[in-house]
């Protein structure tokens, strides 16, 4: 499932992580790519041992963990591995696919992907992050603040800048269910027990799909 989520970020939030970056140091983005990945990886990103990094990656997890649909679609364990990367003009990441773990030791797995946009649209040309699948391919440009979500498993690229500077925040969740299809499942009836809370309150059916949520994702989870 690829879900866009809206306004993830306060237009307050937003300004204060685009002053940060402003004064912040970035270093050379191969750093942080998989052994492959750096044949094509051409960003710059900000310093994980800076303040400014420390500051901002608190911030994000914040606004990340408040928001009901991430939480609902998703059902993250732990979002880990957060990087602040610069694309500047002739900049790109070319087709990849994301590490199954990260965080050294720690083997963070990685079940989803997301590309939080700090940039407005109309500030930069081109930079389209396109999703790759069999049959087709998907580019996306989101108004800044907005996030784009997708399981770490499929192909993806950034596309050339051509003109401007696009910023935005990648990262990666671990679920607390490991499969994408059952994680739809959940989703859907999440989605339709709430509908039926905010119209009938806690009825019989609500309890029984309430009952069957919580019961598969016994089930499932991990």
């Amino acid at each position: 499932m690829i879900l866009s989520i809206n306004e993830v970020l306060t237009p307050s939030e937003l300004k204060d992580v685009l002053e940060t970056l402003s004064q912040a140091t970035f270093v050379e983005g191969k750093t942080t790519a998989g052994w492959h990945a750096k044949l094509v990886k051409n960003t710059q990103q900000l310093d994980k041992s800076s303040s400014e990094w420390q500051k901002l990656q608190k911030l994000i997890k914040t606004a990340l963990n408040r928001n009901t649909l991430l939480r609902m679609a998703i059902l993250p364990k732990r979002i880990h591995s957060l990087l602040f990367s610069r694309y500047q003009m002739g900049m790109s990441y070319g087709s990849h696919t994301d590490n199954g773990f990260m965080g050294n030791q720690e083997f963070l797995r990685s079940d989803v992907s997301f590309t939080l946009f700090l940039s407005s649209p109309n500030s930069y040309s081109g930079g389209e992050l396109v999703i790759e699948r069999t049959d087709t391919e998907t580019s996306y440009k989101l108004e800044a603040g907005s996030m784009i979500v997708y399981p770490s498993s499929f192909l993806h690229r950034v596309e050339p800048v051509t003109d401007g500077v696009r910023l935005v925040v990648v990262g990666w969740i671990e679920s607390l269910v490991r499969d994408a299809s059952q994680r739809e499942i959940l989703f859907d009836l999440d989605t339709v027990r709430r509908s039926i809370f905010s119209k009938e309150g806690k009825s019989l059916e609500f309890d029984i799909l309430s009952k069957t949520h919580s019961n598969l994702l016994r089930k499932w989870g991990n």
